[in-house]
């Protein structure tokens, strides 16, 4: 009986010792499905405090994730806190219903500072804050009230730049106010001091809040008084300017040229110089022409559609359509909502004009030769002063161009068998 009570205590101080680790909440009653609510913010938003004692505190109304946020360089609550103005690396510590926040290089006299808390932060329950919430508070000055606000897009990809970094730096200052770009593509910075300002769009891959190497980009010189608007157009900058990759066929005239990066838009593909030899006796092939991608298809539609045209026209056996019932909706045409003058269906979103602004960057030209390519044949193709979309221009990039061997021709199964019968 003596043995069996000794093995019951550590047991029992086992289920103890477990029993307080847990930082969750006891278990019945009705499920909590409401998001975790900040409660109080040390210094209060708006506030002037020369000398912040200790870290910025964020109270919440329970107990929250240590582990809510994303992974990378800032992860876990880190990830869901922004500070700026900071000259260095932000601690970010977890206090149960809390979180302490601390600029490694301390609170700087004369700053004005904005302590944001981004949607993502979750209790014990997993419920999910969505609202984000900002703190502005100043060592000093008075707080200001000019605003920055804007789109960012990927240039080259087409869509917004959704969860990029934002770095407006006041100058000469080299520090930096932080924002993210939004699910919609923009963004906006609040209670900024009036000046001069280096602004970047930053695809921040890494959650470093830094530009890194090989992180699209793009940045603009903004002058904010009371309020400014800015469009960035984030892509990867290369000093090294686009070289060829491959040459293809297209039809006996015209092959593909792809190059390693896209070309600028605004680079006519006339100016680039190319070069066609023949192999391997190097024989020059003259060139008729050259043309953007979106240009050669559109001509090739509109060639199409002449050539079918044309054998309509020639079809006499062709049966005269029957009248078109034009009490019907068509198909192509845009219904308009009773009562709103608008259209449904066109898309008219910002991002979609936003867009429009500027041509698509494309990595591909095509070239038209006079005379037809010769079949199984090899061609050297050599092109240079192609210009990327940060103006880097490439040296003489080239490849060889292999054109197919024709298909052979199917046997004519259609003629009649010999009659093998014997006779």
């Amino acid at each position: 009986m003596l043995l069996t009570r000794r093995r019951c205590v550590p047991l029992l101080a086992l289920a103890l010792a477990a029993a307080c680790a847990n930082t969750g909440e006891p278990p019945g009653g009705p499920p909590d499905e409401k998001p975790p609510v900040i409660v109080s913010v040390y210094p209060e938003s708006g506030a002037v405090v020369p000398n912040p004692r200790g870290a910025a505190v964020i109270q919440f109304d329970g107990v929250i994730d240590e582990q809510s946020g994303g992974v990378g360089a800032t992860a876990g609550l880190a990830s869901r806190i922004l500070l700026s103005p900071t000259a260095g690396p932000v601690d970010v510590s977890w206090h149960r219903s809390a979180i302490h926040v601390r600029p490694r290089e301390g609170w700087k006299p004369g700053r004005v500072y904005q302590l944001q808390v981004l949607p993502g932060i979750v209790d014990l329950r997993r419920n999910v804050m969505k609202d984000r919430r900002t703190i502005v508070f100043s060592t000093g000055p008075a707080i200001p009230h000019a605003r920055l606000s804007g789109a960012a897009v990927q240039w080259v990809e087409q869509r917004a730049l959704v969860g990029g970094l934002i770095r407006a730096q006041l100058l000469p200052d080299t520090i930096a106010y932080l924002a993210l770009v939004d699910s919609s593509g923009t963004f906006h910075l609040d209670n900024l001091p009036p000046g001069r300002y280096a602004v970047f769009a930053i695809a921040d891959l890494n959650g470093n809040r830094a530009r890194d190497r090989r992180e699209a980009y793009d940045s603009a010189l903004v002058t904010v008084d009371s309020s400014a608007a800015a469009v960035l157009w984030a892509f990867v900058h290369d000093t090294a300017g686009p070289r060829v990759r491959q040459v293809e066929p297209i039809d006996s005239v015209t092959a593909r040229i792809t190059f390693t990066q896209p070309l600028d838009p605004a680079q006519p593909p006339e100016s680039l110089g190319v070069r066609v030899l023949t192999l391997p006796d190097s024989t020059p092939v003259r060139v008729r022409g050259l043309f953007t991608q979106s240009r050669y298809d559109s001509l090739a539609r509109r060639a199409r559609a002449a050539s079918d045209s044309a054998r309509a026209a020639k079809d006499t056996t062709k049966r005269t359509p029957a009248p078109r019932d034009t009490t019907a909706p068509r198909e192509d045409t845009i219904a308009v909502r009773p009562g709103t003058g608008a259209t449904a269906g066109r898309d008219t979103s910002a991002l979609r004009d936003i867009l429009s602004q500027r041509a698509v960057p494309q990595d591909k030209v095509v070239l038209q030769v006079e005379a037809p390519f010769t079949p199984a044949g090899r061609y050297f193709v050599e092109v240079t002063g192609a210009r990327n979309l940060n103006g880097a221009t490439g040296g003489h990039g080239h490849a060889v161009l292999v054109v197919p061997k024709p298909k052979p021709v199917p046997p004519d199964t259609t003629r009649a068998k010999r009659d093998s019968t014997p006779r």
